[in-house]
């Protein structure tokens, strides 16, 4: 079996995913264990809902914990305070883009692990980040989406202290 490749992800992202891992496995596990084994022991199982809720949430809990697991194992954890190209967008970067409406809006590039539209952060092989990597404060770049084509200019780039 070849090495899986690795996940870039942030010391941040790195740390939230430990977090949920240790939450889910060393509190929320342990006590659904218990309710399911009260549960069990409550007689017929076939209409018992906590049995069956918790023997269903269990399963959730250890598929996630598997995955959880597998990313951490992956994890290749970068530091974006330490690239020493700051002058170009690259992983970690937070971008401020333009579009031609000079609708503005500022991203970071983060591992797709950690990605969040929400707030901002988007995955490094998302179809926006890798257009703009290696992109420097005045350029412009085209990315196709869904939608159609859209052309972005960096106006903005910064990397953490």
């Amino acid at each position: 079996m070849s090495e899986p490749r690795p996940r870039f992800i942030t010391a941040e992202g790195f740390a939230r995913l430990r977090a949920e891992y240790e939450q889910l496995f060393g509190i929320e596990r342990p006590k659904l264990v218990e309710v399911i084994s009260w549960a069990a022991g409550n007689g017929d199982r076939s209409e018992n809902g906590d049995y069956i809720y918790g023997r269903k949430r269990l399963r959730e809990i250890d598929r996630r914990l598997g995955y959880l697991s597998k990313v951490m194992k992956a994890a290749k954890v970068v530091d974006p305070a330490r690239q020493p190209a700051r002058d170009q967008v690259r992983f970690g970067a937070t971008v401020e883009l333009a579009d031609e409406e000079d609708e503005r809006r500022t991203l970071t590039i983060v591992g797709d692990d950690e990605a969040d539209a929400a707030s901002g952060r988007i995955g490094w092989s998302a179809p926006l980040a890798r257009a703009l990597i290696g992109a420097r404060v005045g350029d412009e770049r085209v990315v196709r989406l869904p939608a159609g084509e859209k052309s972005y200019e960096v106006v903005g780039l910064s990397y953490p202290e």
